[in-house]
């Protein structure tokens, strides 16, 4: 099992002050977002584990050393292009990889160690960790079957109004198999609001072949809060500290 990281963002939210960290690299509790996510993903070992480094590398680099595989998005053009530039390393891998962000510190490692099994013992080609928050209104929302299956992703900026009341939430966690993500990636389109190759598409890309696209619900809808300001910073590191982790 492998997992990739984006971690190549640069926070423009968080400061604008050109000496700010990128992204990853800010603060909760004295220690870098992306030491926590890699610390809630160390159920997969530091040689199966990609970081996506791109704003200022150079800090994530010399921070966490040479124990990972770094891939380099040198143009921030989406999770989803994020993703591809590990096409390389990964082109003769045929396994389950994982994609969780290097700015959500609150997933829990036995969620995702969880849904990684789920995955797997059902043959999934995708599996979306989802929530449900009522606050959360501009998060993307899960479109599923009669099944159950997910069969699209819409991001909240793209959202119609009858999908923006769509209770469940994407995440912001995958699991996939590694062959049908790479297969997938370079059909992506940028035809959005934010001009982007959203790794949402993905998902929908699979559903509309017929491959079978689960989701695995995470109980604690605290895990899906990034870090985009610096409220969104007081309050993750509130809830790491009632977890234990700080």
């Amino acid at each position: 099992m492998r997992v990739i990281i984006p971690a190549a963002g640069k926070g423009s939210r968080l400061s604008t002050s050109p000496d700010a960290p990128p992204k990853a690299m800010y603060r909760v509790g004295g220690r870098p977002l992306l030491e926590i996510v890699l610390e809630q993903t160390s159920f997969i070992p530091p040689e199966d584990t990609w970081i996506v480094v791109g704003y200022k590398q150079a800090e994530i680099r010399s921070y966490f050393g040479n124990a990972w595989h770094y891939a380099e998005q040198h143009e921030q053009l989406g999770t989803g292009h994020a993703v591809m530039m590990c096409a390389e390393d990964f082109r003769d891998y045929d396994g389950t990889v994982m994609v969780t962000f290097g700015d959500m510190p609150l997933f829990r490692r036995e969620s995702m160690k969880a849904m990684c099994a789920f995955h797997e013992s059902n043959h999934a080609a995708c599996t979306v960790m989802t929530a449900r928050d009522s606050e959360l209104t501009m998060w993307a929302r899960v479109i599923t079957d009669e099944r159950g299956y997910c069969r699209k992703i819409v991001e909240g900026k793209d959202c119609t109004p009858e999908q923006a009341r769509i209770k469940e939430l994407c995440a912001g966690v995958f699991v996939f198999d590694s062959k049908k993500l790479f297969h997938y990636l370079p059909k992506l389109s940028s035809a959005n609001v934010q001009l982007e190759y959203y790794l949402t598409e993905v998902p929908e890309l699979m559903a509309a072949d017929d491959l079978p696209v689960l989701t695995f619900p995470t109980d604690d809808k605290n895990d899906l809060r990034g870090i985009n300001t610096p409220a969104d910073v007081v309050v993750c590191e509130k809830i790491l500290k009632e977890r234990g982790i700080l």
